[in-house]
């Protein structure tokens, strides 16, 4: 429920300035006016009521409350910038008079279709950005490995990330999950991290362990942290990963069968966590080596180290538009394949979402990874 605290500004800001230029664009009717009125004074009187009340209110309650307010709060992000669009033209248009006449004259129907277009095109791209999370894609990469003295021609890995299971990411979208990933028949799945979103309750409670028992791969399910995992009641969090009945490596190495190590870092927010120097001791050069590191920030640590393959997630891509811009300049590896020196990386966009859930130039995915083992 953090997420009203990251829209505060939204709400504050964004919000006025809509109802400033929907109210200029309808007819000056009361019947016009008022439903519009109400629309506004209710959203930022129901936002409130769940910022204020947080802590008091229902969860059933403060749950619709989060869908509506945080719906309203992601269209606004798009509505405002259709706005502005527009807002900036009519502006223009005083200093060249660029509009034709058949706009001026019609000025007031003309502002009349545009506030139900933008209205339209805000409903279609809500709800197309709704099913780009509740409807995930698998996503196929191929790549080779060397071989070294490797035995195993060939590797398959179902990979997921920031599944963010709570109040947004319940029961059905993890067996939905699930069923994509059994389908594809892995020989290994890996979830590098946040797993969770912020506790454990909504899982424990929903008892989606049962789910994710459900996973099928002939050399296990593993599991690393991320940094939602030490947000709140980890200690809570660990024993309900072990009811998965999955493997929790924190800073560990195991070999899943005789021809690959699988290294699972601890989340760099543990400032305590192991040094992938200290960690690779246990590691022989004669077999491939794979990272699961929930924020890929350590590519030049990993490349120095010689590992063959990162896999991460973390950034979501961004998971609203323009935000994937804004990741380039952030992380060397914002999303997908990469490769540095030796080492190969994959960054997943993830299969979840932090916050609402919606994604808008992005799409939730469960990466298949083929993987050849090659001379």
């Amino acid at each position: 429920m953090k997420v009203f605290l990251q829209s505060i500004f939204g709400q504050l800001l964004l919000t006025p300035y809509i109802f400033w230029l929907v109210y200029q664009a309808i007819p000056p009717r009361k019947s016009w006016r008022i439903p519009v009125i109400l629309f506004f004074v209710l959203e930022i009187l129901l936002f409130f009521t769940g910022y204020f009340l947080y802590d008091i209110l229902p969860e059933k309650v403060l749950i619709g409350i989060f869908y509506i307010c945080n719906t309203w709060y992601i269209a606004s992000l798009y509505i405002t910038m259709a706005l502005f669009l527009l807002d900036f033209l009519r502006l223009t248009n005083r200093w060249w008079k660029w509009f034709p006449k058949i706009v001026t004259k019609n000025w007031n129907r003309v502002k009349l279709i545009c506030f139900f277009t933008v209205l339209l095109a805000a409903t279609g791209l809500m709800f197309k950005a709704y099913r780009n999370v509740i409807y995930p894609v698998v996503r196929h990469v191929y790549l080779d490995i060397p071989k070294k003295e490797s035995t195993r021609d060939c590797l398959t890995i179902a990979m997921m990330s920031d599944l963010h299971i709570g109040e947004v990411i319940g029961k059905k979208l993890v067996q939905r999950y699930v069923d994509l990933a059994n389908a594809e028949q892995p020989d290994l799945v890996v979830l590098v991290g946040d797993i969770l979103d912020y506790e454990s309750r909504h899982a424990e409670m929903a008892e989606i362990e049962h789910d994710l028992r459900m996973l099928n791969a002939p050399l296990g399910v593993y599991m690393v942290f991320g940094n939602h995992e030490y947000r709140a009641n980890r200690h809570a969090k660990i024993r309900w990963f072990e009811k998965t009945g999955a493997t929790l490596l924190v800073d560990s190495v195991v070999m899943p069968d005789s021809t690959f190590y699988l290294i699972g870092w601890d989340d760099m927010v543990n400032r305590k966590r192991e040094s992938l120097v200290s960690l690779l001791q246990e590691v022989t050069e004669d077999k491939p080596v794979i990272v699961l590191d929930h924020q890929p920030w350590q590519i030049n640590e990993m490349v120095m180290n010689g590992i063959d393959l990162g896999l991460h997630g973390h950034t979501h891509n961004g998971q609203l538009w323009p935000y994937p811009l804004l990741m380039k300049f952030i992380y060397e590896v914002p999303y997908g394949y990469y490769q540095k020196g030796p080492s190969q990386f994959f960054v997943s966009s993830g299969i979840g979402v932090a916050g609402p859930p919606y994604r808008v130039g992005t799409r939730s995915e469960l990466i298949m990874l083929h993987i050849r083992f090659v001379e």
